[in-house]
């Protein structure tokens, strides 16, 4: 696990909200401190895509093969809540890297624990009014000894923000 202050908070907002960068995640959580406080629970209502419901209904995306709802859908009704002339006074993001791309990462790197034991590689973005923090952590689904998986997974971001051009500082 590893802690990373976001040091350009405008490039970062811009690639969080407004470009593709982030759209390799699956939400599973935003909670927004504006004029109140807004909470989006990801997880997918997979009962609410029924075979029963009318197609018309349905918005292409309708029954997602995640459990979670991809970054890419729902980081506009993220930003609708964000922007305005006022900062928000909160926000926490809890982000989850796609199933299919944290096991090629995990193989990619020679990972001696089979990534099916992964549950999630995540993402939390805290901004507290002043700075945003981005913390790793990763999610099995038993118990392990070997830190291997998120040495990985501290390693691969770091990388991906340095690609990105995402300014941060280790803390």
């Amino acid at each position: 696990m590893i802690s990373l202050q976001i040091t350009s908070m405008k490039q970062f907002m811009a690639q969080l909200l407004a470009s593709d960068t982030f759209d390799i995640f699956l939400l599973e959580e935003a909670v927004i401190g504006t004029g109140c406080t807004f909470t989006i629970d990801g997880h997918v209502n997979h009962a609410f895509y029924t075979e029963n419901r009318a197609a018309a209904e349905t918005d292409g995306s309708s029954d997602s093969e995640y459990d979670l709802r991809p970054w890419s859908e729902m980081k506009k009704i993220c930003f609708d809540l964000i922007k305005g002339k006022r900062t928000p006074l909160f926000f926490r993001f809890v982000l989850h890297l796609k199933p299919e791309k944290a096991a090629a990462l995990l193989r990619k790197e020679n990972c001696e624990v089979d990534p099916s034991g992964v549950k999630a590689l995540a993402l939390n973005i805290r901004y507290d009014g002043n700075r945003a923090v981005l913390t790793t952590a990763t999610a099995f689904h038993t118990f392990l000894l070997t830190k291997e998986p998120d040495l990985i997974w501290d390693r691969a971001l770091m990388q991906y923000l340095d690609a990105k051009g995402i300014s941060y500082e280790q803390l």
